[in-house]
C-alpha cells in the first residue's frame, strides 16, 4: 500500500523544482524529504528522479508516475472537499495569504473575531508581499490590492473596498523644487516596488483625464510599505503609499503629498480564490466575514 504522503511529496518536489524549495513549501526539512523519496524509489524498485548537484530531472518512469500521482492527489483532495462541503459547520484547516502591512493594519481584530466565531477552524495565515500561486501553494484565499482585471484567469474575486494611494516625500527632499507635472519627478530618487522588468512603473491620471506612465529605476526596490515610509521620512526618496499608512505623517508635516492634482488609478482590496475552494464552509465563512468586517469599517479607502 502506497503512502499518499509520499506521492504528495514526490509531486511537490517536481513542481517546486527541487528538495529545498519543496521543503520550504511543505514545512519539512530537506533531508527528511529526500529520505522519503529515496524510500519510495526503493519500494518501487526504480529511479524516479535523476539528481546532480545542480539539477533535478525526471526519469521516463518518473514522468509517467508523476501523472498518476497528480491524478490520485486530485481525487483525494476532491473527496476531502466533498466531505467538508456536506458539513454546514465551518471546520478544518483554512490557509489565507495577505501582504504583511495590510495584515498588520487591518486583520488583528478581524482574525480574532473569526476564530472566536468559528472555533472548529484552524487558520493558517501566510504573510508575504509577493503574489502567491494560489493553486500550487495550497492557498484557499489570497488577499491583495489589485487593479481592475489584474488577476489570474480562472480565479474568483470578491472586492472588499476601494484602495487609495498617494505619492509622498519628506519636505527636505522637495526644498526648492517645483513639482507640478509627472516629468518633474524624474530628478528625484524613487523608492518603490519593482515589476518583472526590475523597474518601478508609476501610472498617473491628470486633472483633465490625461494619463502618464513613468518607468523608472529605483533607489530602493522593495514591496514593504513600512520600509519605504521609513526611507521616505529619512529624505532618501519619494514613494507610493496607501493613504492610511501615511495619514499621520501628512497631518504632522513630516511627509508631503506630491502632485496633488494627479491621482493614482486605484485598485481594490480583494479576496481571490479558486472556484472549487469557495464551496467549502470554512472558505465561505471567511469570505463572508471579510465582507462583513470591511463593510462595517465604512467607505474610507485602503
Amino acid at each position: 500500500m502506497q503512502d499518499l504522503n509520499d506521492l504528495a511529496y514526490f509531486a511537490k518536489v517536481v513542481e517546486a523544482g527541487g528538495f529545498a524549495a519543496a521543503g520550504r513549501l511543505l514545512g519539512i526539512p530537506k533531508s527528511r524529504l529526500s529520505r522519503r523519496i529515496a524510500e519510495l524509489e526503493t519500494r518501487l524498485g526504480a529511479r524516479l528522479l535523476q539528481r546532480t548537484t545542480r539539477t533535478l530531472t525526471l526519469t521516463t518512469l518518473g514522468e509517467r508516475y508523476l501523472v498518476h500521482c497528480q491524478a490520485l492527489l486530485r481525487e483525494a483532495e476532491s473527496a476531502a472537499e466533498t466531505a467538508a462541503s456536506l458539513s454546514s459547520e465551518p471546520r478544518g484547516p483554512l490557509r489565507v495569504s495577505c501582504p504583511v502591512a495590510l495584515a498588520q493594519q487591518y486583520l488583528p481584530e478581524v482574525v480574532t473575531r473569526f476564530l472566536t466565531r468559528y472555533p472548529q477552524v484552524q487558520l493558517d495565515m501566510l504573510l508575504v508581499n509577493r503574489r502567491v500561486d494560489i493553486i500550487n501553494e495550497g492557498v484557499d484565499v489570497a488577499m491583495r490590492v489589485r487593479d481592475v482585471d489584474d488577476e489570474e484567469p480562472g480565479l474568483v474575486v470578491r472586492r472588499l473596498r476601494q484602495a487609495s494611494v498617494v505619492l509622498v516625500a519628506a519636505p527636505e527632499l522637495l526644498a526648492g523644487r517645483r513639482l507640478d507635472t509627472p516629468e518633474a519627478l524624474l530628478g528625484l530618487p524613487l523608492l518603490g516596488a519593482l515589476e518583472v522588468d526590475r523597474k518601478v512603473h508609476l501610472r498617473l491620471a491628470g486633472p483633465q483625464g490625461e494619463r502618464r506612465e513613468l518607468i523608472l529605476e529605483a533607489r530602493l526596490g522593495i514591496d514593504d510599505f513600512g520600509v519605504r515610509k521609513a526611507a521616505a521620512l529619512a529624505g532618501l526618496g519619494y514613494t507610493l503609499l496607501p493613504l492610511p499608512y501615511c495619514q499621520a505623517e501628512l497631518a504632522e508635516g513630516r511627509l508631503q503629498r506630491l502632485l496633488p492634482d494627479w491621482s493614482i488609478p486605484g485598485g481594490h482590496l480583494q479576496a481571490a480564490y479558486a472556484h472549487r475552494r469557495g464551496q467549502l464552509p470554512a472558505v465561505r465563512a471567511w469570505l463572508e466575514h471579510l465582507e462583513e468586517n470591511f463593510r462595517d469599517q465604512g467607505s474610507a479607502p485602503v
